[in-house]
């Protein structure tokens, strides 16, 4: 069973179908929408600051989620999906992202809609991604723009996969 433990009083609420693996963390003031799921080894810890998250994100293996003591809450928005061992801290994120494995998005980021950060990505303290597009390298810039298929052979597809795939487990 996942870890839900309350922190100064803050406990974690979770929407509606929401798959959380064995031995994740879910810590403190988060605030988790519908049909989300948060995956082996993932820590998602609003002890500092708050978490929300919209609906049908996943949260993958390995993920760790944090913010900045009073400074640089953590905002997520719908459909997105963050990949194994990446890490999201104090920034926000809005719809439809894909957060690729390994990338590190830091404090006071903007991650607007439709939108991909290739794997390894740093996306470092305050920059401002650019809606549909895709940003790589370290310190990660824009290297194109998404077309359609890509939103929706890579956004679309992976966030509509883990809804599938947390339904095995339930």
């Amino acid at each position: 069973m996942a870890l839900i433990k309350e922190v100064n009083g803050k406990v974690p609420e979770l929407g509606k179908g929401c798959f959380l693996a064995d031995n994740a963390t879910i810590v403190g003031d988060v605030i988790m929408g519908d049909h989300c799921s948060i995956w082996f080894n993932a820590v998602v810890r609003g002890d500092v600051h708050y978490i929300r998250i919209g609906h049908h994100v996943n949260i993958q293996d390995g993920v760790v989620v944090h913010c900045t003591y009073k400074k640089a809450p953590v905002n997520i928005g719908n459909y997105v999906s963050i990949a194994h061992n990446a890490i999201v801290h104090g920034c926000t994120i809005h719809d439809n992202v894909l957060i690729g494995m390994g990338a590190i998005i830091m404090d006071d980021a903007i991650i607007e809609n439709n939108s991909i950060i290739a794997a390894g990505a740093l996306v470092t303290k305050g920059t401002k991604v650019e809606s549909g597009s895709v940003y790589a390298g370290v310190p990660a810039k824009k290297i194109k723009t998404i077309n359609k298929e890509l939103s929706e052979g890579e956004i679309q597809r992976i966030a509509n996969s883990y809804n599938m795939y947390a339904s095995w487990y339930k």
